[in-house]
């Protein structure tokens, strides 16, 4: 597990880092800046998430194929995704500028939203790059071939802070953008990830041919069916779970430039330290998929319990870290007293989910692993809207807690996903098993 989830759990965080040094980068120019930066990346990932999460059927497929021995089957499926990519492509951009011009009607606080239209105009143009990199990265991850995704970041992340110094402010002799600058360092990096990992693909090729020169890129409908019809409910999940948190950041948005900027501060560390689980639920979802295509039921659960461990073993860390050192964590990204307040109290809030959280997160990915999307989608709908996010909204507007509040709510949806999923895991792994051994 640790031998395939390492550098996934490296280029997961290599991955988030971006967000978090565009925040960073911004920081000296205030609050509203910070609001904007931190506003503007979860609100594109919210719609972006829909490709991401169509794209991760290729877990299953490729992953179960190459268990299988099937290695042209393998080939085939990255062809059907990089067709689908551009399809997505194409509209997710023309969604995310719809969603551009609608931000006026969400209520932004005026110098939030002043930093953010431009932000996420510049931001939207990262689209075809990021998708395709999603299908590179899920052909070779599920191949074991998990080293290039993890170099991928790192070239991207030096990328982006190299772009951001120069662009924010103006190195160099280039002229100085703000938060556009940390736009376009944004859209330079995700262009480096999916370059760097075809150019990979495409050597590996040159050096182990293995017939995928001979696959022809003809529209595979089948496939691209297929991938759709798993990969939609995947979709939905991680968009109603994305989703509430771009939901909380909007309001947290409305509420005051420092409420939002300590929101989304927190929000950066408590993701950058979930890609943890959600790399081994990666893996996990690989790992199953590939004992699943060997027919081997034993090794499914098996991947699947030690995914699990792995991930309490380090919530538990994060939670006793947000309880013990909160501020240490907030002074590399502000001095503001007002925002420092906020963000200790919003840490301690954070130190309650952690658990159920990193939970929820890897018993999704085994199982998906096991080729069931729909029961994690319909558990994140209860959980995060149907439960979470009304009583977040009555203990931030109604209650008087504030952003608080809102996190309150979300920790209350993560407590019931987290417990909801572990159950379904147990009971359908424990039926494969069983079906295995007739």
């Amino acid at each position: 597990m640790l031998r395939l989830a390492g550098p996934v759990i490296a280029a997961e965080v290599g991955w988030l880092m971006m967000g978090i040094v565009d925040t960073i980068m911004v920081g000296p120019l205030g609050p509203s800046a910070i609001g904007a930066v931190g506003a503007g990346t979860i609100l594109f990932l919210t719609v972006i998430m829909i490709g991401f999460g169509m794209l991760l059927a290729l877990d299953t497929f490729v992953a179960q194929s190459f268990g299988a021995g099937r290695i042209d089957d393998c080939h085939r499926w990255l062809v059907a995704g990089v067709q689908l990519a551009a399809v997505l492509s194409v509209l997710l951009m023309v969604v995310s500028l719809g969603g551009v011009m609608l931000l006026p009607l969400i209520g932004f606080h005026p110098d939030v939203l002043a930093l953010l239209k431009p932000y996420m105009t510049h931001l939207v143009w990262s689209t075809p790059p990021l998708l395709a990199y999603v299908v590179f990265r899920r052909y070779l991850q599920a191949m074991n071939l998990a080293r290039p995704v993890m170099v991928a970041l790192v070239l991207a992340n030096i990328t982006n802070v190299l772009a951001c110094w120069v662009l924010i402010y103006g190195k160099l002799g280039m002229p100085a953008l703000g938060v556009v600058g940390a736009a376009y360092a944004t859209v330079f990096s995700r262009l480096v990830m999916a370059v760097f990992l075809f150019v990979v693909i495409v050597s590996r090729e040159r050096d182990h041919p293995s017939g995928l020169r001979e696959i022809p890129f003809a529209i595979d409908w089948p496939r691209i069916k297929a991938i759709v019809r798993l990969g939609s409910p995947a979709a939905g999940q991680i968009l109603l779970e994305v989703g509430v948190f771009a939901a909380a950041s909007a309001l947290a948005a409305t509420i005051a430039p420092a409420a939002a900027a300590a929101h989304q501060i927190v929000l950066n560390i408590v993701g950058l330290i979930f890609m943890v689980p959600y790399g081994l639920g990666t893996a996990a979802a690989v790992r199953v998929g590939q004992a699943v295509g060997r027919r081997d039921p034993d090794g499914a659960r098996a991947a699947g319990w030690t995914a699990l461990a792995l991930a309490a073993g380090t919530m538990v860390c994060s939670a006793v870290l947000f309880t013990v050192a909160p501020r240490l964590l907030l002074y590399g990204f502000t001095s503001d007293t007002a925002v420092l307040e906020v963000g200790v109290s919003l840490f301690l809030v954070a130190s309650v989910f952690q658990l159920f959280d990193g939970i929820q997160t890897v018993t999704t990915g085994a199982l998906r692993g096991l080729g069931n999307t729909k029961t994690p989608m319909l558990v994140n709908l209860v959980g995060h809207w149907g439960i979470g996010l009304p009583i977040a909204w009555v203990l931030c507007f109604h209650r008087g807690w504030g952003v608080q509040g809102l996190w309150a709510g979300l920790a209350i949806g993560l407590i019931l996903i987290g417990s909801t999923l572990l159950q379904v895991w147990r009971t359908e792994s424990r039926a494969f098993a069983h079906a295995g051994m007739m």
